[in-house]
């Protein structure tokens, strides 16, 4: 989940609640739409990836 900031960047955000916390857990911030896309999918990749 990708979440544009106030200060113009976008984060990551994990899919499920922490139940520790009860917030998400972030999972990068990056200054562009595009690279935060690209590591979404590098997440996605290395979740789903036998070892």
């Amino acid at each position: 989940m990708i979440r544009k900031l106030k200060s113009g960047e976008y984060r990551i955000y994990s899919r499920k609640v922490n139940p520790q916390t009860g917030h998400r857990r972030n999972l990068g911030t990056f200054s562009s739409k595009e690279e935060a896309l690209q590591h979404e999918r590098e997440i996605q990749y290395f979740k789903r990836r036998k070892a």
